[in-house]
């Protein structure tokens, strides 16, 4: 039976949550703040018209971006409301609702993503227990010569030698860690991680 992630608890909880998650990237919109850091840097990593997952993908903020530069982007997220919005605001994406521990796309795995990207903690949003097994999909969905790329709080209790230990048995190994989307270096007290890992023997 699948667990409940702790989104979804979070939304159980409050049913107006993901709502308001739409509502709090919608007005930082109209604001002008920049919210595509991290699709700078995945566009920058893959040439144009590039496969990408986004895994995790909320409302579409970092998948649909990517899709307006051109690339062909699949987004993944366990919340419908989320989802829904994304295939409002960003049609010219692919977006599915599922579990990131049950990741199946059978039509994208052969030869699989170029790039996969899970950005806005969402490893620490997993089910209890689950995270290797959702790196275990991120592994099995990406191509040969692929990147995943994810970043999260590392305060927030996915400690990061956790997270790379899972990440070693899952067959994927570190390409470069960093502290910020815009790579700076990651140090010990460091408090968020970017991480770039690949397929076992891809790395250089």
């Amino acid at each position: 039976m699948r667990k409940e992630t702790l989104w979804e608890a979070q939304v159980r909880a409050n049913p107006g949550h993901s709502q308001w998650y739409i509502d709090r990237f919608a007005a930082l919109r109209a604001e002008g703040a920049d919210l595509h850091g991290e699709a700078r840097l995945i566009d920058a990593m893959v040439p144009r018209g590039a496969s990408i997952l986004d895994a995790g993908c909320g409302p579409g903020r970092v998948g649909g971006e990517l899709a307006a530069r051109g690339h062909r982007v699949t987004g993944v997220d366990v919340d419908p409301v989320l989802v829904n919005q994304a295939r409002t605001d960003f049609p010219n994406a692919r977006w599915e609702v599922g579990d990131l521990s049950e990741l199946d796309l059978p039509d994208e795995r052969d030869p699989g993503f170029e790039l996969i990207v899970c950005a806005g903690n969402v490893l620490t949003f997993l089910a209890e227990g689950t995270s290797g097994t959702v790196l275990e999909r991120f592994a099995a969905h990406l191509a040969p010569t692929g990147r995943l790329v994810t970043a999260f709080g590392t305060s927030r209790g996915y400690a990061p030698e956790t997270f790379l230990a899972d990440a070693r048995a899952a067959n994927l190994v570190v390409d470069s860690l960093h502290s910020t989307w815009d790579l700076r270096p990651y140090k010990e007290d460091s408090d968020f991680l970017v991480a770039i890992l690949a397929p076992s023997g891809i790395v250089g």
